[in-house]
């Protein structure tokens, strides 16, 4: 088991109340998570999302079927530590970069929900110790300017899983979340989606100049 994996696995012991009803149904679905992730590893399914290219083949093999499982993949597995840049730079390596933009976007936004909803209803005290301080610092920020404060910090760091969780431990609405979310992520997931197949060309042959050089 993963140091993720056995982090849950404390988490859910951490949120169970004993006697409470509302406690032990947080300690279930943090259960089911951990046997989610498990399963998923035993199965070898966090390989397809190791690179992009890879996880692009995958898609792609799937025809209309891809999108579904693409948005799927990303709102499950991203806010418990699959990177979001995985999937933005897959699509489109997948899709003309328009629909690359709509899936990415409905990925992220899933992704975004999944991570708030999980920190605020279900592990939100186990996930509060745990922020870390640079999201910290942005507490009174929140209070203050809640909307263009989520809009400033998904427009410097994305979409990291603690991000996600500092967003649901807080006192920001989860309508501000989204909408704030909504507008923070635009810029970044259009440029990649429109720039990200010509750069992931660049890399690749950049990377292979490399490793032939050191050969």
């Amino acid at each position: 088991m993963s140091e993720r994996e056995e982090a849950l696995v404390k988490a859910s012991v951490e949120v169970r109340a004993p006697g409470a009803r509302g406690g032990a149904q947080r300690a279930v679905l943090v259960l089911l998570v951990v046997v989610l992730l498990v399963v998923a590893r035993q199965l070898g399914v966090f390989g397809h999302f190791a690179k992009p290219a890879e996880l692009a083949r995958s898609v792609a093999d799937m025809g209309s079927l891809g999108y579904v499982v693409f948005v799927l993949a990303y709102a499950v597995f991203q806010p418990f530590g699959v990177p979001g840049t995985v999937f933005i730079v897959a699509a489109p390596l997948i899709w003309p970069w328009p629909v690359a933009f709509v899936v990415s976007m409905v990925g992220t936004m899933a992704a975004s929900v999944v991570g708030f909803s999980f920190a605020r209803f279900v592990a939100r005290d186990w996930l509060a110790a745990r922020i870390p301080a640079r999201f910290r610092r942005y507490d009174d920020a929140l209070a203050a300017r809640a909307f263009s404060t989520v809009v400033l910090l998904r427009l410097i760091f994305w979409m990291p899983p603690l991000l996600h969780a500092f967003f649901g431990v807080s006192k920001v609405r989860f309508w501000t979340h989204f909408w704030g979310s909504l507008v923070g992520y635009a810029l970044p997931l259009l440029l990649v989606s429109y720039f990200g197949e010509k750069l992931f060309e660049v890399a690749t042959t950049a990377w292979a100049a490399i490793v032939h050089h050191l050969r």
